[in-house]
């Protein structure tokens, strides 16, 4: 029975005051009432019609937190996340300093050794499909577990092999234990944390993306030189294995189709050895009263969890999405425009300023700390612009409950942030461009790497949210396709910028990659009008599909 109310539909709220949450038996309803013709231009649709706008409601549950875990406990379950998907982008770049000794050892062409990266990001496009849907279906536990199993093996392997084709199957092997952390990362975040904190959280996760390129390429360096190329891969045994550890130990399963908010008891490889242990306590302590433990509810089927074998194809029904596709695409253009920028370093810096190996891999760490930055300032920008739109539309914001995001204008509380970073960002890579043709002292560019990094992975951060808020259904196989699209993006942003460097020569070459992306920014705006409507237009879709199923 609802509670009381003057109003002659208790349920609803009336316009003329604030959105408060009245509870009912099972949910608490809201609807968004727009306070200013802004507001209201917000709300409409252009392919709904407005009985079908009046009649969507806001959402919130009433019975049920959206995590169990407290804010102490999802910052380490994020953490360790993040620290499990730094060996991917670690892996991919530590190797690169060593590729001309490897070339030299092995007894083969700069061509043929260059191979191996090529295959390398196939794979690491690749693998997160498999991955991604295995661990929507089957649980986060069991995909690291065969990530990390697959991951310290390759590695063994690679620090005792002496052949190229023993070298080529093993990064292969490597890339695919790896690369799969990332997507895993980012459904964590989606596990534990709700639309109206996401920023704290992705930022958390972002921090190993972000110095895992900065960082490997001088460890890479210094290993190769001093210790030699094998010491790499011993590196990266010694540094995993006791994050796998951690992982098995300490690691609580958070998969929502397994445990839902965290308060269904998992089961087998899903449960960390800190639970075995206390469910063990608990037991014994039951059995000493005579009493009976309570499992809580009942977790799926695990026959019929496992009997979902990983489809990739599955992941690309992503791009059906129109708002997640087109956001994807912007992402790989981002990206695209980060490798265009970090793969010239090598050439340009030795070039112009003469600097050795160990000082060329030094020149990344400006772009890095300022990359790093953004990770503590961008998530709090984007929880107060979500923050504002909240109060402004009188929208709901309840602590730990996630709230139907059907008439929230979240495409725009996110992309209004992102905007004036992309253009900042965009100008600050011609002036950078320009530096480089003037050659003139080196500090210029530096400088200009720090805050052209802290703009670009402040953006990534902001649409990396954006693409979770949109395909709330399964965020692993969403960050898998994301991770597609940037693999793609980055391995032709690789291949094209040494023949544009020496045709277009730097400023040019910079210039006209500022102008593509700035160009190509109207497709946030589309987003930002049409999104909205849009995940209406999908929510109907799926509820009349829901309603009439077909026959067999």
């Amino acid at each position: 029975m609802a509670v009381p109310s003057t109003n002659p539909h208790p349920q609803y709220h009336s316009p003329a005051a604030p959105a408060q949450l009245t509870p009912t038996n099972d949910q608490e309803i809201v609807e968004i009432q727009p306070s200013t013709a802004e507001d209201a231009s917000v709300l409409q649709d252009p392919q709904l019609d407005n009985a079908a706008i009046t009649t969507e409601q806001t959402r919130v549950s009433a019975t049920e937190v959206y995590s169990v875990f407290s804010p102490r406990r999802k910052k380490f379950i994020v953490l360790t996340a993040s620290t499990a998907a730094f060996f991917s982008p670690l892996s991919s770049n530590i190797y690169l300093p060593a590729l001309n000794i490897l070339a030299r050892d092995l007894s083969v062409s700069d061509s043929q050794i260059n191979l191996t990266v090529t295959t390398y990001l196939i794979f690491q496009a690749l693998s997160p499909l498999v991955i991604a849907g295995f661990s929507d279906n089957a649980g986060r536990r069991p995909a690291y577990i065969v990530c990390f199993g697959l991951y310290v093996s390759a590695n063994l392997g690679l620090a005792l092999q002496h052949s190229y084709p023993a070298l080529m199957v093993l990064r292969c092997l490597q890339s695919a234990g790896s690369s799969g952390t990332v997507a895993l990362c980012q459904g964590v975040v989606s596990d534990v944390a709700t639309s109206a904190e996401r920023g704290t959280y992705v930022a958390y996760a972002s921090v190993s993306t972000i110095l895992g390129p900065t960082l490997s390429p001088v460890i890479g360096g210094l290993l190769s030189q001093y210790l030699g190329w094998q010491a790499i891969f011993w590196f990266l045994v010694v540094f995993a294995v006791p994050v796998f550890l951690l992982l098995l130990v300490f690691f609580p399963e958070t998969a929502r189709s397994v445990v839902g908010n965290g308060s269904i008891p998992p089961k087998g490889l899903n449960r960390s050895l800190v639970d075995y242990i206390r469910e063990k306590k608990e037991r014994r302590a039951h059995r000493q009263e005579g009493t009976t433990a309570s499992d809580g509810c009942e977790p799926p089927s695990r026959a019929a969890i496992l009997a979902k074998f990983p489809n990739p194809l599955r992941t690309l029904v992503v791009f059906k999405d129109k708002g997640t596709a087109l956001l994807m695409l912007y992402i790989g253009l981002l990206l695209a425009v980060h490798y265009i920028i970090l793969a010239a370093i090598p050439t340009e810096y030795e070039q112009i300023y003469r600097l050795d190996q160990i000082r060329i891999a030094l020149v990344y760490l400006p772009y890095g700390f300022g990359s790093a930055l953004s990770a503590f300032t961008t998530g709090r920008l984007v929880n107060w612009n979500y923050r504002r739109h909240a109060k402004r539309l009188d929208f709901p914001m309840v602590l730990n409950k996630q709230v139907d995001l059907s008439n929230f204008p979240i495409e725009r509380a996110r992309i209004e942030i992102a905007l004036p970073l992309l253009y900042f960002g965009s100008a600050l890579i011609v002036v950078y461009g320009w530096l480089l043709n003037s050659q003139v002292h080196l500090a210029g560019p530096l400088v200009l790497l720090f805050f052209i990094g802290w703009s670009v992975f402040a953006i990534y951060q902001v649409t990396s949210i954006l693409v979770i808020d949109i395909y709330p259904e399964k965020p692993a196989t969403a960050t898998a396709a994301n991770n597609l699209v940037r693999c793609l993006f980055s391995a032709g942003a690789t291949a094209v910028v040494i023949p544009m460097l020496e045709r277009l020569g730097r400023g040019w070459t910079y210039t006209l990659t500022s102008l593509l992306f700035v160009a190509l920014s109207p497709m946030l705006f589309v987003l930002m009008r049409y999104g909205p409507g849009w995940r209406r237009q999908k929510k109907v879709q799926k509820g009349e599909k829901g309603q009439h199923p077909v026959p067999n």
